[in-house]
């Protein structure tokens, strides 16, 4: 399934395998498509889907609060870079980012929840960054990989796109209401012992 425009901004999943344990929900994969490049694991097997879902769902509970003074910032990738060395590098507690001290830059993208994926489990296992800015009417989406065993983004792979807020909401939403469908309408498999 594959709910928006994946040119501009989309999410996809599949379900695999259903379960009725809702810490799971089933067995599959979640892409985020952000201006023509999918961001994510495309395996059958690629993650349990319940923390996809409970992202999405914070992200719409949490509507117009993803903010950061920077959002505006005209480089995608000065974005990209700082988020990287500041949120996962060492040692950089007396570096500057995009004009803000090492403290409060990590502040903002922890209390502001800029970082939508990785989203705690397997799906983004392939280096995947997706970033979140509200601002205002409108929503900024950054998505990248980063280069092995390197902070730096790949420029290859880095996208931006401003959406309307309206767009944007409506495509988690839609998203989130067919996904709980399909699991609900799905047939639902017994959990192998010792997995989870």
């Amino acid at each position: 399934m594959i709910i928006g425009d994946p040119a501009v901004f989309a999410i996809e999943s599949v379900i695999t395998v259903a379960y009725e344990r809702l810490g799971v929900r089933g067995l599959g994969f979640f892409l985020i498509h952000v201006k023509g490049q999918s961001y994510g694991v495309r395996e059958p097997d690629a993650t349990m889907l319940a923390c996809s879902l409970d992202e999405v769902e914070r992200r719409i509970a949490s509507r117009g609060k993803h903010v950061a003074p920077f959002v505006s910032w005209p480089q995608a990738r000065e974005i990209a870079e700082a988020f990287s060395y500041a949120c996962y590098a060492l040692d950089q507690e007396n570096k500057m980012f995009l004009d803000l001290r090492h403290a409060e830059f990590r502040q903002i993208i922890t209390s502001s929840r800029i970082e939508w994926a990785p989203d705690g489990d397997e799906a983004f296992d392939d280096g995947s960054f997706v970033l979140q800015f509200d601002a205002n009417d409108q929503v900024r989406l950054i998505a990248f990989r980063r280069f092995d065993n390197s902070y730096e983004p790949d420029p290859a792979t880095l996208a931006d796109v401003w959406l309307t807020a309206r767009d944007y909401y409506r495509i988690l939403q839609e998203w989130h209401d067919v996904f709980l469908s399909e699991w609900r309408s799905a047939l639902k498999s017994p959990e192998p012992a010792g997995t989870f």
